[in-house]
């Protein structure tokens, strides 16, 4: 006898995601993932497709590492990945302005804590080996600020997030790069939010051994997919001599999976984990699309959009304190100071994804995230500036949308 279900089907609807990520996924993503045949995770095409799909995140991350692959899972999945080489006891100086790169400092921590620090207080450790330099929120982690840390501290690892989503900032990447040859450090990087959006090559960055990113910012390509990160031969080779506490995402072992063993590209990888045939079809459309459009062109293209968003909120009366191009962080007009939160639910109930920021003080956070068209930047604007309305301020949305219309024409009669 068939006995029904006591929950009914669950239906998701479709939202605005105007937030830090994810982004909206594009639908030629959403439609290869949902075209793929029903495949063994060892069936020749989805291998196939695995071999290139490493070979196109070399051509994106703009690098020659053969330790270029994804990572089953979200963006912290890569980032535990990367993050595996750090050993209890490791010297570490870590960078933190905002949420995520908090989170991260707090992972290197545990990492790098022996068994008694980590027992301790094992939520929260506190290893004498790991130094984190906390920058104010709202402001970037600048060359003078590290370069001053890592000649104080002359650690083996640094950590910098590039671009650090919880306060809108983009860090020094060079100046990272650059103390991290000059003091001897091996540089880890959190590329989650820049990776897609800012046209950068990380070989440009050699003091940079290890590179971790996202599926679902920059790639568009569901939160559950693969997470890109590459690795340089130093990185490798300091794994290879301490090994790390990890199986799942161990470097070497993950790569042996795609094709990389001992350094160099093979005809078939080890059995390593069960892949999907599903995200690894999602995962290779992303990167066509990627490839396709040009870093270049994407990079010019979040600017000039945010450019858009980022004069339209001004003018409504807000503060813009953030300086990426595809998420923009403000402070309401004082007569709505302190309504953040309820401003952001209020827009979420309607079906208009915008975030506060995680951390104090409460910002709100509107992103652009595959959102790279004049219409719906518009729609981003009117929908947030009716939400304000509606709130008892007094936006005046025809001037808004005047000021939109001459951007928009400025860039066509260029």
């Amino acid at each position: 006898m068939n006995v029904a279900s006591p929950f009914p089907q669950l239906v998701i609807p479709n939202t605005l995601a105007a937030g830090p990520g994810p982004g909206n996924t594009d639908a030629r993503v959403l439609q290869a993932f949902s075209s793929a045949g029903v495949a063994d995770h060892m069936q020749p095409d989805v291998l196939r497709g695995m071999i290139e799909c490493k070979h196109m995140l070399r051509t994106l991350m703009g690098t020659q590492n053969v330790y270029t692959f994804g990572v089953a899972g979200t963006g912290w999945s890569g980032l535990d990945c990367m993050m595996s080489a750090v050993m209890p006891g490791d010297t570490v100086v870590a960078f933190s302005n905002g949420t995520f790169s908090g989170i991260d400092a707090l992972t290197l921590r545990m990492k790098a804590s022996t068994r008694e620090e980590l027992a301790a207080n094992s939520l929260n450790p506190q290893p004498a080996s790991v130094t984190v330099i906390e920058i104010p929120h709202g402001q970037s982690v600048t060359a003078k600020v590290i370069d001053a840390a890592l000649a104080k501290h002359k650690p083996k690892w640094a950590f910098m997030a590039h671009w650090e989503t919880g306060s809108g900032r983009i860090n020094d990447i060079k100046g990272f790069s650059e103390a991290c040859k000059k003091h001897g450090a091996m540089g880890l990087v959190d590329a989650v939010s820049s990776l897609g959006v800012e046209d950068f090559a990380i070989d440009d960055m050699d003091g940079v051994v290890g590179w971790a990113s996202c599926p679902q910012k920059g790639l568009l390509c569901l939160p559950l997919t693969y997470a890109p990160v590459s690795f340089a031969d130093r990185y490798i080779q300091t794994l290879r001599a301490s090994g790390c506490y990890t199986y799942a995402n161990h470097p070497i072992m993950e790569a042996r999976h795609w094709g990389i063993v001992d350094g160099q590209d093979v005809e078939k990888g080890t059995y390593h984990r069960t892949h999907s045939g599903y995200a690894v079809s999602a995962f290779h459309e992303a990167l066509r699309i990627n490839l396709a459009e040009g870093l270049a062109q994407r990079a010019q293209d979040y600017v000039f959009h945010e450019k858009a968003l980022r004069e339209a909120v001004t003018a409504m009366g807000c503060e813009v304190t953030s300086n990426m191009t595809s998420l923009v962080v403000l402070n309401l007009p004082p007569s709505l100071a302190g309504r953040e939160m309820e401003l952001v639910q209020n827009c979420r109930a309607n079906g208009f994804g915008i975030w506060p920021t995680l951390s104090a003080p409460v910002q709100v956070r509107i992103g652009i995230l595959n959102l790279l068209t004049r219409s719906a930047i518009t729609e981003i604007v009117t929908r947030f500036a009716l939400a304000m309305n509606d709130m008892g301020a007094d936006v005046d949305l025809g001037a808004i949308t005047d000021g939109l219309e001459t951007h928009y024409q400025s860039s066509l009669a260029a």
